[in-house]
């Protein structure tokens, strides 16, 4: 695999921008192995390699068991995830999927039970944010086994 172009290099004033949104949400009040599950499951149902790559090894490098990783897809059948992890999660996949059926009320209210409404909107950010990063990395062919995870 060879990626497309260098993306970064082509437009840094929009990488400059994606780097202060992530630069925002290091800093919300969101633990980071919670944003680290959920640019991975997004990552995942978008089909981003590179993203799926980089953010199972941020989540081994912070501490995070495989078995919690390899089980991500099916997180819904599992005993291993949190009631807030779990609504993070669905939150993801409605909001990865917006397209299917827009967020129903119900889904809201229950994710809303788990998180603040500050917290819902830094989630929603984070989770808009791994979207567009999925979109760069799909669509400029990043190539995966490259990314090396920053001490926690």
């Amino acid at each position: 695999m060879e990626a497309r172009m260098d993306y970064a290099k082509a437009a840094p004033g929009a990488m400059k921008a994606m780097n202060g949104l992530e630069k925002y949400l290091a800093n919300c009040g969101l633990d980071a192995a919670l944003l680290d599950l959920v640019r991975l499951r997004a990552s995942q149902i978008n089909g981003c390699a590179y993203c799926v790559d980089m953010h199972s090894l941020d989540l081994r490098a912070g501490g995070e068991s495989e078995q919690r990783i390899y089980a991500l897809p099916v997180w819904r059948e599992t005993p291993f995830f949190s009631e807030r992890e779990r609504a993070a999660l669905l939150w993801t996949e409605k909001l990865t999927l917006i397209s299917i059926d827009h967020v129903p009320s119900e889904v809201f209210e229950e994710v809303r039970r788990h998180f603040s409404e500050e917290e819902l909107a830094n989630l929603t950010l984070a989770i808009a944010t791994i979207n567009a990063w999925n979109r760069f990395g799909i669509s400029f062919r990043d190539v995966p086994g490259q990314y090396t995870p920053s001490k926690r």
